[in-house]
């Protein structure tokens, strides 16, 4: 898997939505063509919802690993 810099990483799912919602308007700006446009409108979708879910996972994962001190786990009490 490539490595990315941080600003590319964390823009990544921003990237993603604003694909979606863009392909979503393309969809219904082809709303002549059926088949095009019902095509462009689930890739749209599918990207938005893809965007949503990385950031939603990101939120939790980061909540998750500020509630342990990385340090602490798996070692015994020090009492």
């Amino acid at each position: 898997m490539p490595q990315f810099s941080r600003p590319v990483y964390e823009g990544l799912p921003w990237l993603y939505i604003i694909c979606g919602l863009l392909a979503l308007a393309l969809s219904y700006a082809l709303a002549l063509h059926r088949w095009t446009s019902l095509l462009i409108g689930l890739l749209g979708l599918l990207a938005l919802l893809a965007g949503v879910v990385v950031l939603l996972r990101r939120r939790d994962f980061r909540a998750l690993r500020a509630q342990y001190d990385p340090d602490a786990l798996g070692r015994p009490d020090k009492r």
